[in-house]
């Protein structure tokens, strides 16, 4: 029996994840989805933010479904104390390498973004970040003084295997949709983007079925807000990957509908181990008010069903209901209708 580590953690965490997790068992009841703390949940616990038996069960997992990590009163504290600190943990311990984030407008959603509906009508890209080097991770990185007085450094770092590694995902990736990567980078100015642009092109030449672009980073983000609909595949590093996919995150409307994959270089039966997760975030000024959307955490588990359990058929079918349910009219409250989180939820349910 496959097993799926379920760590709801902060804010709306728990409340879209529990959707999600029901709708995992609905479709796969074969599935065992065991349930532990993590973030600030579990130092409310007195446990540190990754517990030693939320590491042990992850460790035996096919895979995570995540929730969210993050508590205004731990704002300000060092990394180590804060809830935050488990999701790098967990980052580190498998390698989480690659971040995958599809972002979609759902018919009858175009109204709701901040852009013209015609520009996001059938909107459907993906952004995937590497996500474990670069300047989140490079050494040095400290304050200290420089030339007399309070300087900081940090340190962009990159080496060519990082880079072919999360090239290869994005390739691979764009074979199944529309045959297209955007890979982003400054190269004008940044010697690790120079580097970057020269590993992309020698993978790009292993698919020649796959075409391939360059933009700028700077140039990719008034792209994306004038032609949105042209991205199909988007390849970024760390820091530009964390900027471009938030915006081009809101171009649906809602955060609230987009899901992301972790993933790393442990495999499972069924593809490979990832983290799967909403990219909402803890919300902790809604939480506990049943008004979350629970549509990213539910798409997450489509992910997860796809990616890590290799059934691509469920997914789809979990994908497909969520569509029905937009196609329906339905609505939660920051999508300008009135349904809460289990609402929602029960009509997806219903569609599946």
């Amino acid at each position: 029996m496959a097993t799926v580590a379920v760590l709801p953690g902060d804010g709306i965490g728990p409340e879209i994840t529990r959707v999600a997790s029901s709708l995992l068992r609905q479709l796969r009841p074969d599935v065992e989805t065991v349930e532990a703390p993590v973030g600030g949940a579990a130092m409310a616990l007195g446990k540190p933010a990754l517990p030693p038996e939320t590491r042990a069960l992850c460790a035996r997992a096919e895979a995570i479904l995540f929730g969210s990590v993050g508590l205004p009163q731990y704002d300000g504290k060092p990394l180590a104390e804060r809830p935050e600190y488990a999701l790098l943990l967990l980052r580190g311990d498998y390698e989480l390498y690659a971040n995958v984030r599809p972002v979609r407008v759902f018919p009858g959603l175009e109204d709701a973004s901040s852009l013209k509906p015609e520009l996001v009508r059938g909107l459907d890209l993906v952004v995937v970040r590497e996500l474990t080097g670069g300047i989140y991770f490079g050494k040095p990185k400290e304050q200290r003084q420089i030339d007399g007085e309070d300087g900081a450094v940090d340190t962009m770092v990159y080496k060519a295997s990082e880079i072919d590694r999360i090239a290869r995902v994005a390739f691979e990736l764009a074979r199944g949709r529309r045959k297209r990567v955007t890979s982003v980078d400054k190269q004008n100015i940044l010697e690790t983007s120079r580097l970057w642009r020269r590993v992309v092109e020698r993978v790009a030449a292993e698919y020649p079925d796959v075409a391939l672009d360059h933009l700028l980073v700077d140039n990719a983000a008034m792209q994306l807000v004038r032609r949105p609909g042209e991205f199909d595949v988007m390849l970024t590093e760390n820091m530009f990957g964390d900027i471009l996919s938030d915006e081009a995150a809101i171009l649906t409307g809602s955060i609230g509908t987009l899901p992301s994959a972790s993933l790393g270089t442990r495999k499972t039966a069924g593809g490979a181990f990832g983290l799967f997760e909403p990219i909402s975030g803890s919300a902790p000024d809604i939480a506990g008010k049943g008004i979350a959307n629970p549509t990213a955490a539910i798409l997450s588990a489509a992910m997860l069903l796809r990616l890590s359990l290799g059934d691509d058929a469920n997914a789809a079918r979990l994908e497909r209901a969520v569509e029905a349910a937009y196609a329906g009219g339905a609505r939660t409250t920051e999508l300008g209708g009135t349904l809460g989180t289990d609402a929602f939820a029960e009509i997806v349910r219903r569609k599946l």
